[in-house]
């Protein structure tokens, strides 16, 4: 095995961990989102994962290879980022927002993941891995889209709009005090 080929099943290897990590995640935050399209989009994001997973472990074939998890830390250090922001808005309605940013993390550190696969695939001439992580790096730039869709289709302005009333109610509570 030459030394890209070691840095391929090592970071396969990563990417393996970081969707199973995944997997543990995607249903606590469709549970913590208050929006019915941000919880119906954590749940399609699962199913996703779970054949992102497949495919990951026929990747691991093509090159002869058994399907080893080796720890994300740089996915890990990002589920337990939104775990705060998540806490810290908990019944706020900025959480969907914050779920969202969260999410479009992952999807950002997936993408330059998958990127780099498929680019190191093409290169060590194996076609079916790079056809099969192409497919998973065109699903997370998908993800990535339809997170920012929803984000801009109003749940950001929600959470405006409830911050801006919120502070009128005090305005208003502070005016009635004051005379």
């Amino acid at each position: 095995m030459n030394d890209l080929e070691k840095l391929f099943i090592g970071e396969l290897s990563d990417a393996y961990d970081a969707e199973h990590q995944l997997i543990d995640t995607l249903p606590k935050m469709a549970e913590m989102a208050h929006s019915d399209e941000l919880k119906s989009a954590f749940r399609q994001h699962l199913e996703q994962t779970l054949g992102q997973v497949r495919r990951i472990e026929e990747v691991f074939q093509s090159f002869g290879e058994t399907p080893r998890r080796r720890h994300c830390d740089g996915l890990e250090g990002i589920i337990d980022e939104g775990e705060l922001v998540a806490k810290e808005f908990e019944n706020n309605t900025a959480l969907d927002a914050g779920l969202i940013a969260a999410a479009q993390k992952v999807e950002h550190y997936e993408i330059a993941t998958y990127g780099s696969l498929c680019t190191w695939a093409k290169e060590l001439g194996n076609d079916r891995a790079f056809g099969l992580l192409k497919e998973i790096l065109d699903e997370e730039k998908d993800t990535d889209e339809k997170l920012t869709m929803l984000a801009m289709s109003g749940l950001n302005v929600q959470a405006l709009q409830h911050d801006t009333e919120k502070r009128g109610e005090t305005a208003s509570k502070f005016a009635k005090i004051v005379s």
